[in-house]
């Protein structure tokens, strides 16, 4: 299931500039990655190590610090991870941003990821492999969406039989499947020490931080949710 698009009207804005803007910048950040590996390999796994989150390197305040849990979020592993990331922003992010306006949607972007990175190594605390993605900022968009749009209509794409199917569902669809299937595998991450190459516990965490759409909202918006009216 890869989430495609809202089919559902802004109130506020007719474009989501900061959403495109965000996903043209990562966009950017994979083609000079690729760029690096090109040209010089040595300097793309400096790169990867220096603005990746890192656990160890977080902990120890070596390489970027705590700074590559910011940095790290506009980072990825190629195109699939990278596509995967963006079409789920792009499907969920619209109508946050237009809840929120740009430049609070901004932030609030950045809090979840920050909030996913933070909650990912201090689960793999004793790791000494980069974790880079947007993934978890995105969980955190999706959160959002589901608080305050949980019966919008989103556009998935399917793989079912031999052919590719593009039907909509409600949202809390969607966005629970995408939640509920990430929570067994992280308990067994952390209960059992399973081997993951995905950040099951940044999304968890990145999640959860979407719960704080309410301090990024337009105050109309935030007036209108809480007096239970259409969003």
């Amino acid at each position: 299931m890869i989430p495609l698009t809202d089919l559902q009207p802004n109130r506020y804005s007719s474009f989501p500039f900061m959403t495109m803007f965000i996903v043209l910048l990562n966009m950017f950040v994979l083609i000079g990655q690729f760029l690096l590996v090109e040209f010089n390999l040595e300097a793309y796994i400096e790169t990867l190590y220096l603005f990746g989150s890192v656990p160890t390197f977080v902990i120890a305040q070596q390489a970027a610090g705590a700074l590559a849990s910011l940095t790290s979020i506009f980072m990825h592993g190629g195109i699939f991870h990278l596509a995967g990331n963006m079409l789920a922003l792009w499907a969920f992010a619209q109508r946050v941003e237009d809840a929120c306006g740009p430049w609070r949607f901004l932030a609030f972007y950045l809090l979840c990821g920050v909030v996913a990175d933070i909650i990912s190594t201090m689960s793999r605390s004793t790791e000494a492999i980069p974790g880079i993605g947007a993934s978890g900022a995105v969980y955190g968009i999706m959160a959002a969406y589901l608080i305050l749009f949980p019966r919008g209509r989103i556009k998935v794409l399917i793989f079912y039989g031999f052919g590719l199917w593009r039907i909509p569902f409600r949202a809390y669809w969607v966005i629970l499947f995408f939640f509920l299937k990430e929570i067994p595998v992280a308990l067994d991450v952390l209960l059992i020490d399973v081997e993951s190459s995905v950040a099951h516990w940044a999304h968890l965490g990145g999640f959860f931080a979407g719960t704080l759409i309410f301090l990024f909202l337009r105050p109309d918006a935030f007036h209108r949710f809480r007096n239970e009216l259409p969003l």
